[in-house]
Parts: structure tokens; sequence; C-alpha cells
């Protein structure tokens, strides 16, 4: 361990991080949050707290000559009983945009739950550290990614030289807000996630509000896309409705309509763009809710399943297929208003071709092969060619 007089130790402010709307003061550092205290306040959802705490596209942003870098953070790891163990989570660093490090923390406090009694048990644990060293002595920009699904309080900065925060530029900035799959399910880093590679082939600055399980049209979120500074907005609605058997097609319409309304106070001439869900067997004509398949998960397998029955459509209940229709005829009908409104249907990023030849490891969320498809699909139909937020004059 170098002695202290080597190194400069930068308190982590908001000014120096990227894709959090909350920094929260807490006993061994700070806590990013993806959703600010007053929204979290109006639910006590314990998956709601989870997601929104756990960093997918927050990054800390600094300019430096240091050639060593090191980042003590307590992680918070989930550990499913009798599923196979979770991967660490991943520190992606970025110097001047291109990646060129990953380091994970072993360390960190556990939770550990029991997908067949629905209960957690919470186990404390030490502080870990991510190094990085042989960088570049020269002014650079550095970004380091912290992991999409790790909960993770950053305690302390330390550099061999100075850093302050990178200059935010000209880039335009992305607010997405989606499911577990536009957080980053199981992708194999955060700058891997879909929304992470489509924002770098879009030369845009991310903001991902994708929510594991909690893109249910809530309006505490609505509202903080409606506050968040944005250039492009983008709401993936559906798989978390259907999976978590939420509403009825009559109370579908006019909630989304709300979600819609609200960004609209804040953001009345963006680019908006409505995604629908992507192709998932278990829920395109079947409703939920879903749930674990404790058969796989006694063979040491993690597998989701829906529970609803199909006829049940009849009665208002939701699928994808339902979803997807509905979607295109809320759009539609908006548009006729609000020209910067656009749908895409999610078919066209991840379709039934595409289950053939990459199915979904667990029935419903894509692997890290599949979040890359994706990402690229995104970048070519929306931010190229014309696209809903293809830059003026491209």
């Amino acid at each position: 361990m170098h002695t202290p007089h080597h190194w400069t130790t930068t308190p982590i402010t908001p000014d120096l991080l990227r894709g959090a709307l909350d920094l929260e003061r807490t006993e061994h550092g700070v806590l990013p949050h993806r959703l600010p205290a007053r929204a979290r306040a109006q639910c006590a959802d314990p998956q709601l707290a989870m997601a929104e705490s756990q960093p997918s596209g927050v990054r800390l942003a600094l300019r430096t000559r240091a050639s060593t870098i090191e980042l003590d953070t307590l992680p918070t790891k989930r550990v499913y009983r009798g599923a196979p163990p979770r991967p660490d989570g991943v520190y992606d660093l970025l110097v001047d945009g291109r990646l060129i490090d990953q380091a994970s923390v072993g360390d960190g406090n556990t939770v550990t739950i029991d997908l067949a009694t629905g209960t957690a048990q919470h186990q404390p644990g030490p502080i870990g550290t991510v190094r990085f060293t042989g960088l570049a002595d020269r002014v650079k920009d550095v970004e380091i990614w912290l992991p999409h699904n790790e909960t993770t309080e950053l305690v302390a900065l330390r550099t061999d030289a100075p850093v302050e925060a990178a200059p935010r530029g000209e880039r335009r900035v992305w607010l997405h807000h989606g499911s577990s799959i536009s957080h980053g399910s199981d992708a194999a880093s955060p700058t891997t996630t879909w929304p992470a590679r489509a924002a770098s082939l879009g030369g845009v600055e991310l903001v991902n509000l994708g929510l594991g399980g909690s893109a249910l049209l809530d309006p505490f979120t609505a509202r903080a896309m409606r506050d968040t500074p944005a250039d492009l907005i983008s709401v993936k609605i559906g798989i978390n409705l259907v999976n978590a058997d939420l509403m009825r097609l009559r109370a579908f319409g006019p909630a989304v309509h709300g979600f819609l309304d609200t960004i609209r106070e804040g953001h009345p001439t963006a680019p908006l763009l409505v995604v629908s869900p992507l192709y998932c067997p278990i829920h395109e004509d079947t409703p939920g809710p879903g749930a674990f398949d404790l058969s796989a998960l006694s063979a040491g397998e993690l597998r989701f399943r829906a529970t609803g029955d199909p006829d049940e459509r009849a009665a208002g209940k939701l699928t994808l297929t339902v979803i997807r229709e509905e979607l295109a005829r809320i759009v539609r009908q908006r548009a006729a208003q609000d020209p910067g409104l656009s749908y895409l249907d999610g078919l066209d990023l991840y379709g039934e071709a595409d289950f053939a030849e990459l199915p979904l490891p667990d029935q419903l969320h894509p692997d890290a092969a599949t979040h890359h498809r994706i990402g690229e699909r995104f970048a070519g139909l929306v931010f190229e060619d014309e696209g809903p937020f293809c830059a003026p004059g491209a």
C-alpha cells in the first residue's frame, strides 16, 4: 500500500457522477440512487428499492493525469438459495471513451434470497477495493462504470494525481426507462447492457432508469423523468405489467396516457419514443403472474414460467400481444397532436427468429450476446437513418 502522501483523496460529490438522480449519505460514504428521494418515499416495495439502488448506467466521470486509481466500495450481492452463484459485479474503466480495464470486488454485504419462501437474509460484509494501474501519464477523461446489478456504496476515491469532474461536453442526454432487460439483466458488464451499447453507438449520454421488476407505469417514475434534464426520452413498457399481473386492459390505456402526459409536462417537444415488449414466449399469449419454476430450481437452474390462463384475456388480462396492440394504438392516437412521439415494436429488436437463435436462458431475460444484438439494433433503428433520435443534420 502506498504511503498517504502519494495519494490524492477526492470526495465523491454529485458533479463527479453521471446517470444518478440522487446521492445519499451513508455510514460508509455515499450511495447513488436512480430515483430521487421523493419518489422512493412513495413506494415501500423492496424490489423497487433494490433495483433503483443498483447503479445501472451510473459512472464516475473524471479528468486527471493519474496513472493509478483506487475506489473503495461496499457492494451488496444477491445469493439465490439453491441456484447457481451469481458472478461478482464488474467495474468497467473507460479512458477517452475506450474500455481498457475491468475489475470486481469480491467482498461486501450479501442478501440470501429463498425463492421458495420469498424470505431474505441480510449479512453485512467488509469494504473492498478496485484498483486500476498503468494508465497513460497525460490528461485524459476517465469513466468508471459501476456494476449494473449490485447496489454499490462509494466509500473513497484515491488517485496518484488530482482529479476534477470531466466536462459534460456537447453530447445529447438520452433518458430511458424500462424493465430488468433495460436494467441489464444478464449482460456481461455495465457498458454492455443494451442501453449502454446503444448510447455508445448513438454518441449520447445515458441516464438509465431501467428498473428490474419495476417498470409499472408508476406516477413517481413519470415525475422523476419529467424533472430530469434530457434531450431524448424513451419508455419501454409491458413485460413487468404482465408478469406482475398488475392491471387489466381498462386501466392500462389511461395509465399509459397519464405516464406520457406527465413526461410531456417537463419535456413538451423532446423526441419521445414508446417501445413495446421484446419477444418472450411464456407471456406472448399467456397472462401473468409470472413465477419461479420450482422444479427447475430443484435441479439447480433458475427459470421463470407463466401461471395465467390464456382464456382470461377475454376478461381484460394483459399479455405481450395485447400490450403491443394497445401501445401502437395509443401512439397513433397521440401522434396526431404530438409530432415528437413515435413507436418502436419490440419485436424489431428481438423477435421470434432471434429467440430461435439466441433463446432466453431463464425464459425471461436476455444473455450477454442478446444484449449486444438489441443494442446494435436499437442504435440502427433509432439513432441512424432518419430514426426518431437521429441527430439534426446527420
